[in-house]
């Protein structure tokens, strides 16, 4: 008799119907179908035999039964192995191609025979990704292998086994029809020149000029790869919107659901009840002009304590978001998804409807609001001394913008902020003065890097680019902020409720080496021992204050910075040379901020709506990871946008001249940021001249082997702008400038000074050469 089978290989079916002979019978069709349906792995003819304890000669005849059984249709073969007939396999390949209501991921099976009928949904779940899994995050359009399970209604719920590849079969760019079909002109630059070729019959609902969604179906060593058009995303010809681009490109999303809109619209008014009444205080909203809402109110007096003499009682009120949206309802997980508000300069895609953001939640002047205010207690040296939080209802005393404050304070009061001066005013900025003594005793991280505005015209067109004045009221807010969001940590600190932090690490390691490449290149030697604070930047960026490599030392300095992100652990914050912090002062736009609002209230006992018990540090954790991705990729949407309206803007100046500064050095050329607009474009190493370039990377420079002529990181530059190609955002100049060249003789030209550039040997003087480069055999 054989041995009976390992009980950890048996499967239990085969348990069941296991019958004590000499030898293993063949099991029967309907037992096959049983085993294969109760199957959680992948399973075919191998795993059959093992569960039934088949060997030799039974394992023909299994072979045989399964390819009747096949061709009978009961089952189908794939790559998950064998299943049901019209039933998912237990693993599946499967692309995301959307999300349901509640935003979780939706994915189709990526093989599916269209004569079996629609496709089966697939609800998808993840294991966390992030820094401390080392997986990455699935998305939109990503290929992913799944193990799914089937639920009610012919659907599947799939958990994330691998990500298989990273948006390679999906494409958004423009459609240009043309007689038989019509190309994509993709939007992303590092496609630029690849176009996508769209045969007659397979574009859709696209017309020409429309933002599309493309599935690359055949791609060839020769010509043009080929594709479809999925989706049509909209026109950017009668909308103006280049934004619109980005919303598609990097997946964010901008059209609340009917369901959301609806949660947002049955909202009431919160009231007073349980609130203290701070309607007759002072405090007033500071803004820029073009704000829609207004989410932090503030004030400060005189401290009457006599034990605080020349101190401060400064309050930040907040809109309080917590009483209107609740954990776990529609809005709240649509917050979630999206993570924060998406700022362009042709409109705004907010993390709330504008019923809550606009309107309930916005501190409207002269109209009664719910706040979660806090009061701190600054010393005459600008150290707080205590704070203490408040659940309250408020009345803004005026909205102003920030230069109008700021006038106001230099002596041009007008009609609203003449009675505000002396009572409102002035104690606002004799706090920040304070405020900032001991701001500039703490040190932190100094840079001064000018933010650029693209301001558009009623059609939408880029009207001009300015950099905004830095007014004193604008750091005035900033700091009232700052010290809001550290007493907010303290308390939660103090009370041990869990939290989502603000956290900024301090410098990697190979981030201080390349940085110290490029100060040693400006004769900057970078200390090579001692402890990492914000004060040896300071003294970097002090040293170079006044020269000509002002602006391009901040740059490369903010480079070398960690990324900020959102953590339930705290690390601190390195720029800020703050111990903890976190945010919560604008819970209108972050979701980080409102996570803080809900916590607040649970620590502080300010109401039932706080955050629930049986939150965790791991599920903060998650939700951070999550919040910090969004905002990544927010800020690659916006940056991305502006790219672009510049790069249509300078579109008609093309042969135009523009000084500027090398910003980025490669093998591949020379990027230049120009001081008109702050436009990135790039020079290709082809047009530089004659001779060979060759990449040092240490120095960050392009040096040409024959002459020796060189162009650095941080050079200041003239270039003629060759192409803008506005879809992409990108620039192609051509360099005017001559680079440093090796030391002279007498008499010769003083090394490093640049002057104009120098023709081609063998041309007149004057004439550029053409472009392309004799490299001959490169090395």
């Amino acid at each position: 008799m054989s041995a009976p089978l390992p009980a950890q290989r048996a499967h239990p079916l085969a348990k069941r119907i296991a019958k004590p002979v000499r030898e293993p019978a063949l099991p029967s069709r309907e037992q096959i179908l049983a085993f294969i349906a109760e199957s959680t792995d992948k399973v075919g003819k191998r795993e059959i035999a093992q569960a039934f304890g088949l060997k030799g000669s039974d394992k023909i005849e299994l072979k045989r039964i399964l390819k009747e059984i096949e061709a009978e249709g009961a089952i189908e073969r794939g790559r998950g192995g064998l299943a049901p007939s019209g039933r998912l396999p237990p693993v599946v390949l499967a692309d995301i191609n959307g999300r349901d209501r509640d935003g979780e991921f939706l994915a189709v099976p990526a093989e599916w025979d269209a004569a079996k009928g629609p496709a089966p949904k697939i609800h998808v779940s993840s294991p966390r990704a992030g820094r401390k899994s080392g997986r990455p995050a699935p998305g939109l359009n990503d290929r992913v292998l799944l193990r799914v399970e089937p639920t009610d209604g012919g659907r599947y719920a799939g958990r994330v086994i691998k990500v298989i590849g990273k948006n390679k079969a999906e494409a958004i760019g423009i459609y240009r029809a043309g007689p038989k079909g019509g190309r994509i002109i993709p939007v992303e630059k590092r496609a630029q020149g690849r176009e996508i070729e769209i045969p007659a019959g397979e574009e859709g609902e696209a017309r020409d000029g429309d933002l599309v969604s493309v599935t690359v179906q055949r791609e060839t060593r020769f010509g043009l790869p080929q594709g479809r058009v999925s989706q049509r995303l909209g026109s950017l010809g009668s909308e103006k919107a280049v934004s619109l681009i980005a919303l598609h490109l990097h997946h964010i999303p901008h059209v609340f659901s009917a369901d959301t809109l609806a949660e947002a619209d049955a909202v009431k008014p919160a009231g007073a009840k349980g609130r203290e009444d701070w309607r007759d205080e002072p405090l007033l909203t500071i803004d820029p002009p073009d704000a829609k809402d207004h989410d932090d109110a503030v004030m400060a007096l005189p401290d009457a304590d006599p034990e605080n003499p020349g101190g401060f009682v400064v309050t930040v009120a907040i809109a309080d978001v917590a009483a209107y949206v609740r954990p776990g309802s529609g809005l709240d997980r649509e917050a979630l998804m999206r993570g924060n508000s998406v700022y362009f300069p042709d409109r705004v895609v907010p993390m709330l409807p504008e019923r809550i953001s606009n309107d309930l939640c916005s501190l409207r002047e002269g109209e009664d609001r719910p706040a979660l205010a806090v009061r701190l207690t600054i010393g005459a040296d600008g150290v707080k001394r205590r704070h203490s939080f408040h659940r309250v209802v408020m009345r803004s005393r005026a909205k102003l913008a920030y230069a109008q404050a700021q006038a106001a304070i230099d002596g041009h009061p007008d009609e609203k902020t003449g009675p505000l001066l002396e009572p409102v005013l002035r104690p606002l900025w004799a706090a920040y003065a304070a405020l900032k003594a001991a701001r500039d005793k703490r040190g932190p991280l100094a840079l001064d890097l000018p933010e650029r505005k693209v301001l558009l015209t009623p059609d939408g067109a880029v009207d001009r680019v300015i950099v905004p004045a830095r007014l004193d009221a604008h750091r005035l807010i900033e700091e009232f902020m700052i010290q809001a969001n550290v007493a907010a940590a303290e308390t939660l600190e103090a009370a041990k409720q869990p939290l989502i932090y603000r956290v900024h690490d301090e410098p990697a390691l190979e981030k201080m080496r390349a940085l110290g490449e490029v100060l040693a290149s400006i004769g900057i030697k970078l200390p090579k021992e001692g402890a990492l604070r914000p004060a040896l930047f300071n003294r970097i960026l002090g040293s170079v204050a006044e020269t000509e490599h002002a602006t391009f030392i901040n740059e490369v300095v903010l480079r070398s910075q960690a990324q900020a992100v959102y953590a339930a652990q705290n690390l601190g914050h390195f720029g800020l040379n703050l111990r903890r912090y976190a945010h919560f002062t604008s819970p209108i736009r972050r979701y980080a901020d409102l996570i803080v609002h809900r916590a607040l209230i649970s620590a502080c006992r300010l109401g039932k709506d706080g955050l629930s018990s049986d939150v965790t540090v791991g599920m903060l954790d998650g939700i951070g990871e999550q919040i910090s991705a969004a905002e990544r990729r927010a800020m690659a949407a916006e940056r991305e946008t502006i790219d672009r309206l510049i790069a249509h803007h300078l579109a008609d100046r093309v042969g135009a001249t523009f000084n500027g500064q090398i910003s980025g050095v490669t093998r591949s050329g020379l990027f230049i940021k120009l001081d008109e607009t702050g436009a990135d474009g790039f020079v290709p190493i082809s047009t530089l001249g004659a001779e060979y370039y060759r990449h040092d990377e240490s120095r960050h420079a392009l040096v040409g082997e024959r002459s020796g002529e060189t162009h650095r990181l941080g050079d200041r530059v003239e270039v003629k702008l060759v192409e803008a190609a506005a879809v992409a955002g990108a620039l192609r100049f051509e360099l005017l400038s001559e680079g440093q060249s090796r030391p002279q003789q007498a008499g010769g030209r003083d090394k490093g000074r640049p002057g104009p550039r120098r023709g081609v040997p063998g041309r007149p003087p004057g004439i550029r050469n053409s472009g392309s480069r004799h490299r001959g055999a490169r090395r």
